[in-house]
Order: structure tokens, then sequence, then C-alpha cells
């Protein structure tokens, strides 16, 4: 039966910080999804899994042959489907067999089923490619997906695979998540694709706390989720309580002992003890008030302990919310009109031909399509950003373009300081304010945009474009949920929730066009 099991695992990356600290934690037949945020730890605890890393301490045991899918495939340049199939000397072999140049030794050895196999193979991540096309002529997404075929083709008995879905169109999601559905073996996948996560049998939660299983798919595991922060709201009102009643306590008690000091000061006042009897009543009464100090202090340190630790729980399980302020976009007003546009980055050969569109009011739109079809070509052709060939653009209000680079954001300057460049109108107060809604709190809105991440460069740009006193009436966005972790995208998800403008928007991410409300699809291709 083909597992992983983690003991006791340590890890510490190239900084001298500790990944993993004692991590226990197993695999076995059936799909698991690993989810958690970008910097985690996701991908390394795969290659810990493979054996590329090795732990500080721990253990990792792997049974079965194992077989996995990195993020990116880069090919060599003459690199072909067979040569990713392991299976160029097998196919040249029953090449010189149908041409009779084959010795006997060889047809003996000879795989009659090899090109059978790797056509179906081939059907199964439904690829339109035959054994000698080169992989470099490939998109990224057909690599992908070639890959993943290689490895229905080898069957080995665990299968790891890192974000197996980037890139990916929508048949091509739907090509994996069928080959999913049919492994009988072992998988664990990382992945920020909940429509990939449903299917899942069991969630792994990789934080800052270490690693938690949920059995079942990824709708109950954000059950689960949510029955944790409702424990965890619990245990802060009750650490809270604690803090004010232990306050209340020692306070009390130090009222007391202050009445039973002033007693025996009147006492003393009236000269009738003698003076060796008050000495000691002035030190039993001096060490009692100092131990109700000590004790108060402790217990209210230790409340304080609690409350600091469910906060700190409550920041990693309570879903992101925001307010802005209103667009100001009427609901009958055209903010985008595109009639007879022409264009692509190769005039003689234009990808976008008589396209025409209209966007009027607070509409959600989304341009799909597969692979190649021209979406982000359409999308420069709308913004500006590559003039058309032919017909015409005109865009009715202020607009906000996020690209995959979020190209507004000035990179040596900080968040704050793009906040300020973007919304002037802003007060430095308000700024802090916005950003901070956004998770950019104190020290954090002061980084520099080159040092963050993806999904922080992401979730910076909808702070600075949205987070203002007038936010534009459309925001235009290409692939906003690609390389993100779940909380980035739900983060995204949430703040165009929260704009009440027009939305213009290419993904193949199916449960993000529903949690921000796309109403209408402009299929391409």
């Amino acid at each position: 039966m083909p597992s992983v099991t983690l003991s006791r695992l340590t890890y510490t990356g190239p900084d001298g910080q500790p990944l993993f600290s004692n991590l226990d934690l197993s695999f076995g037949i059936g799909r698991s999804g690993l989810v958690g945020r970008n910097g985690v730890g996701k991908t390394t605890l795969l290659r810990l899994m493979t054996g590329e890393l090795a732990p500080a301490s721990g253990s990792v045991e792997v049974i079965g042959r194992v077989g996995v899918l990195r993020q990116s495939v880069q090919p060599e340049p003459d690199e072909t489907i067979a040569d990713l199939f392991g299976v160029r000397a097998g196919l040249d072999l029953l090449k010189r067999a149908m041409s009779g140049e084959a010795t006997g030794d060889e047809l003996a050895e000879a795989d009659w089923t090899l090109e059978a196999r790797l056509e179906a193979a081939l059907e199964t991540l439904a690829l339109d490619a035959v054994p000698a096309t080169r992989l470099s002529t490939l998109s990224g997404g057909q690599r992908t997906r070639a890959a993943l075929a290689a490895l229905v083709f080898d069957a080995p008995d665990l299968i790891l695979l890192d974000e197996p879905t980037n890139n990916l169109d929508a048949d091509g999601r739907a090509a994996v998540a069928a080959m999913l559905d049919h492994w009988r073996g072992a998988a664990i996948v990382i992945s920020h694709d909940r429509d990939l996560l449903e299917r899942m049998d069991a969630i792994v939660e990789l934080t800052s706390f270490g690693a938690t299983a949920y059995g079942g798919n990824f709708s109950h595991y954000r059950e689960r989720k949510a029955l944790e922060l409702t424990a965890v709201q619990r245990d802060l009102s009750h650490a809270d309580r604690q803090v004010r009643d232990a306050a209340r306590a020692g306070q009390e008690a130090r009222e007391r002992q202050a009445r039973r000091d002033a007693g025996g000061r009147r006492k003393a006042a009236k000269g009738d003890m003698p003076r060796i009897l008050l000495g000691g009543m002035k030190r039993r009464a001096e060490a009692t008030a100092g131990g109700l100090d000590r004790l108060a202090e402790k217990q209210a340190d230790a409340a304080q302990i609690q409350a600091a630790e469910a906060r700190a729980r409550i920041e990693v399980l309570a879903p992101f919310a925001v307010k802005l302020a209103p667009s100001g976009l009427p609901a009958g007003k055209v903010v985008l009109r595109a009639s007879e546009l022409t264009g692509g980055h190769d005039p003689e050969l234009p990808i976008i031909k008589n396209a025409s569109l209209e966007i009027v009011g607070p509409e959600r739109v989304a341009i799909t399509g597969p692979n190649g079809s021209g979406k982000t070509t359409l999308l420069k052709l709308l913004t500006g950003a590559l003039q058309p060939i032919g017909g015409t653009v005109q865009i009715g209000g202020p607009m906000a373009l996020m690209d995959q680079q979020v190209g507004l954001l000035d990179r040596s300057d900080s968040i704050l300081g793009n906040f300020k460049r973007l919304s002037s109108d802003s007060t430095i107060n308000d700024c802090r304010a916005v950003l901070a809604a956004f998770k950019f709190r104190n020290e954090a809105a002061l980084q520099s945009v080159e040092t963050l991440s993806g999904g922080e460069m992401l979730r910076a740009g909808l702070a600075c474009v949205l987070g203002g006193n007038t936010p534009p009436m459309l925001v235009v966005l290409d692939e906003p949920t690609n390389h993100f972790d779940i909380e980035a995208i739900e983060i995204v998800e949430a703040g165009l929730r929260a704009y009440d403008g027009a939305l213009l928007v290419i993904s193949h991410d199916r449960s993000f066009l529903e949690n921000v409300g796309v109403s209408r699809e402009i299929a391409l291709g």
C-alpha cells in the first residue's frame, strides 16, 4: 500500500528560520489536497518527500514508487513527447521492426502495446500531440498536460502534484480533474484550485502552527474551519473575561489588604502594643501585599497570553472583509464600448477580428476561452496597451488595469507611497486605515513593493486602486488567481464584492467568477 509518513520532521530554511518543527503527518491511498499560505512550505514539504531535501531532524518514510509534477516543466530545446515519456528507444525499435530492420533479439524485446498506451495517456489529458512533438512548441499549459500524461503512462504508486492546474484553461482543468477522479493509488496535490480541491478525499492544511488533516473535500474543510473560528472566538471571549477578572480580583485583594493595614496603623497609634509585635505585623503585611501583587500579576499574565494566542488564531481563521467608498457609477452609464475591434501582435495575422462589446453600469463580465484564443490580446486592445488595426474603443469613466504583474505599482516605492500616489485625495490616516483593512498594518505598509509576493502585490494593488475616496468606475483584471494561495484569492474576492463599480476579468477559475458575481461571459475561440 503506497504511503508517506513524516515523523517528528523538522526543517530549517536557508535563512536559518524553521519552516516545520516536530511535524507528524501521514498520507495513504486516496487524494489529499495540501493547502496553506504561499511561503508556508508546501513545495518544500513535497521536496522532502521526494528526498531532494534532507530534514534537520525526524524522518520521511515513502512506500511505493513515486511520480512528481513540478510547478513548471522546462524542456530542453530538442526534447519531445517521446523523451518526456521515456519511450524514444522503444518507439525507434518498433519503427525498425515495422521496416524489417530489427534483429530477432530486438523483436523479442519490442513492446507492441507501447504506441497504443502512449496514445491513451495523451487522450486521458485531452492533449492533441504525437510522440515527435517538441515540448518547446507547446504552451505552458500543454506542457503541464503532457507531464501529467507521462505520469499516467508511467503508473507510479504515488503521485505528488504541485499546482497542476496553474496556467490551464477550462478544458485542461477538466482533464486534470478527470485524471485524478480515476486515480487508484495515492495522490498528494498542492493546489489553490477550489474546484479541484472539491474532488479530494482529504484536505491537509499547513500553517505556522503546524499541519492539520481534515477528512472530506474542500467544502467540508471550510465547514470545519468555520467551527474552529467559532470555538476560538469563544476562547478569546473567555480569556478576555479572565483578564478582567484577574485585574478585578487583584484590585479587590489590594483594597482588603489596605483596609487591614489601616486597622493595624490605628492600633499602633493607641500605643497599647509592644514595638516588637508591631514590627512583625508590619513585615507580615508587607509580605502579604507583595505576594498578592505577584499572584495578581501571574494570573493577569496567564490570561493575557491566552488572549493573545486566541487573537493570533482568529487572525488565521477569520475571513477577510473590507468596506469601500462608492465609485459613483450610474446604473445606465456605458463604461466600455468596443466596435468592430481588430488587432494583435502580428498585424498580418490579427488574432482578434471584428470584436464588439459593451459594458453598462456595474456589470461584471468575464472573457473566457481556451489558451491561445486571444483573451489577453483583447484585454490589451480594450485598455489601450495595444493599438488596434481597426475599430474603436471608448472608455466612459476612470479605469484601473490590474494585469498579472500589477504594473500600476511602482516597484521601488513602498505600499503606503503607492497608495498616496494613486489616491492623492486621501489623508495619511485614510491611507493607513485602508491598508490595515487589507492586512498591511503598521510597519507592513512601509514594505517596498519589490519585496512582496505575487499574492501580496495583488492585494496591495487592490488596496491602492479600490481603497481611495473615489474608486474607478471600471476595474480590469487578467488571471488574478494564478499562483496565489487560497487566502490571497479570497481577499481579492472580498475586495471585489465590496466594490460597486464595473468589472471585466479574464479567469479560468469558475469559483472565482461565481464569488465576484460575474453575470455575463464573452467566450473566445
